[in-house]
């Protein structure tokens, strides 16, 4: 899903992984951390497809942070956020 070489990757959700995400200290381990944020994403994406949702409107992206943790960001458009948020609060 998330992988190099996936059209959706370049659709116009731009900067999904902020500033900080070219700042690397030497020492820190962080594929192993960015793996365990990918396959995460992998899933949540999988739900957004199951549920109806394009990629290209909103996905989950791998990345980490400064201490090589994985985290999973959320990234879409206003409308696409919205229609999730909505989904959200009818399960609730």
């Amino acid at each position: 899903m998330t992988g190099a070489g996936e059209e959706w990757i370049g659709d116009g959700l731009h900067d999904i992984e902020g500033t900080d995400a070219v700042l690397w200290t030497p020492g820190v381990d962080y594929i192993g951390g960015w793996r365990e944020a990918r396959e995460a994403a992998d899933r949540l994406n999988r739900a957004l497809l199951d549920v109806g949702f394009e990629l290209s409107t909103m996905r989950a992206v791998a990345s980490t942070d400064d201490k090589g943790r994985g985290v999973v960001r959320l990234a879409g458009w206003p409308d696409a956020v919205n229609r999730l948020a909505a989904l959200l609060e009818s399960a609730v």
